[in-house]
């Protein structure tokens, strides 16, 4: 008996960690794409990343399959595909379409490498704090989200203007974003998970008529729709941290007028 739960403790579960292998060859296919000029393709191949990166752990916590192995696993992959990937893919984008001065180009790798380095800490501070934090809420951006928001920028610039030479405007405010998200993943705002979505639960029709409403807007135009979600979910972390604080002031000055009366 002792033999074979060692034997077992020596493998990996096949399926969760097959899911994060395949991220992982997206992401890495991105940079491969990003390389080659084909920032659509890169785009689109990060966006399959994201799909694997959220069924990945769905499923270990459905097959009861989670182990550390794949915990650990799954971080390496995200710091390539969501970190890595996007970096790689605006930098070789602002390159290829900006007449860069050496000052230039140093500004454009500098905003590169604080991404890189902005979703390595903040991957680092998830898996330090995943036992205490709690599940509903994400401290800080998620890296995956953070990297939607360029990505499917850059996606509706080249569908925009499909011509050799974009508009640098276009480029410096792909490279103005890339900082701000890094400033979000790094911060203590909060972000709601949906991780307690629970896909086995009962759920209303009204559900299944949003979900139909959602991707027929996707197909209308898909970059287009994607951005301005992934956006609003980035700018969602400061407008709830603004609010909080208003709200905070609000009791202080009640308290305080009460206090008078």
């Amino acid at each position: 008996m002792i033999d074979e739960k060692k034997k077992r403790s020596r493998g990996v579960f096949l399926l969760p960690n097959l899911i994060t292998t395949s991220a992982l060859f997206s992401g890495f296919y991105a940079i491969v794409s990003s390389i080659n000029g084909d920032f659509i393709i890169a785009s689109l191949a990060i966006l399959i990343a994201m799909v694997l990166d959220g069924l990945d752990g769905r499923i270990a916590r459905l097959t009861n399959t989670q182990t550390a192995f794949g915990e650990n696993y799954d971080s390496l992959s995200d710091m390539i595909c969501f970190g890595l990937a996007p970096a790689i893919m605006l930098y070789t984008w602002a390159t290829a379409n900006l007449f860069l001065s050496p000052g230039s180009s140093k500004i454009v790798l500098i905003c590169c490498f604080i991404y890189v380095a902005s979703a390595a800490i903040r991957l680092a501070r998830f898996n330090s704090k995943i036992q205490t934090q709690d599940k509903k809420y994400f401290i800080g951006l998620a890296s995956p989200a953070s990297s939607a928001v360029i990505i499917t920028y850059v996606w509706i610039v080249e569908s925009m203007l499909a011509s050799p030479s974009l508009g640098a405007h276009y480029v410096w405010v792909g490279l103005f974003i890339l900082p701000i998200l890094s400033f979000f993943m790094i911060s203590n705002m909060t972000y709601y998970s949906f991780k307690d979505f629970n896909i086995r639960h009962k759920v209303p029709h009204i559900t299944l008529f949003v979900i139909a409403l959602i991707i027929s807007f996707i197909s209308f135009d898909p970059p287009l729709v994607l951005f301005s979600f992934f956006l609003l979910y980035a700018v969602s972390g400061p407008s709830m941290y603004l609010i909080r604080i208003v709200k905070k002031k609000k009791s202080l000055s009640q308290e305080k007028n009460s206090t008078k009366l």
